[in-house]
């Protein structure tokens, strides 16, 4: 098919926030709501092939990297680090790009999403450097493969808690930060996972104190989300739930649009939503 009718063909399946439109030269660019460090949007380019899709950021990832010092030559430690993040996420790294392959009979989207996160966590790798130009905050300063969710305030914890409280209060089973296998192979740490005779929920419980580290929360549990979806169809009585704690205004519209078709989104402002999605 011709670039538009791919554009239009992905569109049909990603969220609203990923933008396509025909690359420079051949294939389309998708523009994620993912960003690099600098604020700058990542985009995710989608070749077709005889026999597949070839997703790739031309490049661009390692090149905003080397941009970002004037050492051009990765340390040893940058580039251990960048062999974990390629093999945890099954993305290659070739003469430079990150690449990914998909089947035409695969779900392109999570493709897309999987090889934008490859880059946002390759990007991250200039929390590395040494005398970096800006500042960041102690949270957005974690080691790129440290799990955000290892990140918990002492909010997230006291939510966590209530949520605790509120599933004993209703006599409703569940277990406390269980791990689950992603498709990738990567373990995801679960914030609860929680069993009714209806069905069983795998809940990543989303908490920040302020607005600058919303962003990578949500985009962690997107990852997650996405790499555990495999889930959903080998056992179609579980489902995923991104639970917010909306209490503080810090979330974005765009936060729960990013994450909705990858999960149920629910407010912990609405507890009640929560209570019918579990028992369904």
């Amino acid at each position: 098919m011709n670039a538009i009718e791919l554009c239009s063909s992905i569109a049909m399946t990603m969220p609203p926030l990923f933008e396509c439109s025909p690359a420079p030269l051949e294939g389309i660019r998708v523009r994620t709501p993912l960003m690099y460090p600098d604020g700058g949007l990542i985009d995710v380019f989608v070749l077709e092939r005889d026999e597949e899709y070839l997703l790739t950021d031309f490049g661009e990832a390692l090149g905003w990297l080397r941009m970002q010092s004037s050492n051009r030559r990765r340390t040893s430690r940058q580039q251990l680090f960048l062999n974990d993040i390629c093999q945890t996420l099954g993305v290659e790294l070739t003469r430079g790009q990150l690449i990914l392959r998909c089947r035409f009979s695969e779900p392109l989207s999570e493709h897309v999403v999987r090889v934008a996160q490859a880059i946002a966590r390759v990007s991250d790798l200039w929390f590395t450097m040494p005398n970096r130009p800006l500042q960041v905050s102690a949270e957005m300063a974690a080691p790129p493969y440290q799990s955000r969710t290892t990140l918990k305030s002492a909010t997230e914890q006291t939510t966590a808690d209530e949520v605790d409280q509120w599933l004993r209060a209703r006599n409703i089973r569940f277990e406390r930060e269980v791990t689950q296998i992603g498709r990738s192979g990567q373990n995801w740490k679960i914030d609860f996972e929680i069993y009714t005779y209806e069905r069983t929920a795998l809940v990543f419980l989303l908490s920040a104190a302020n607005r600058r580290t919303t962003r990578r929360i949500t985009e962690h549990t997107l990852a997650g989300c996405v790499d555990l979806a495999y889930l959903e169809s080998s056992r179609p009585s579980l489902i995923l739930v991104s639970l917010f704690d909306d209490r503080k205004n810090v979330w974005r519209s765009e936060d729960f649009t990013l994450i909705d078709p990858f999960a149920r989104v629910v407010k912990w402002s609405q507890q009640h939503e929560l209570e019918r999605i579990l028992t369904l």
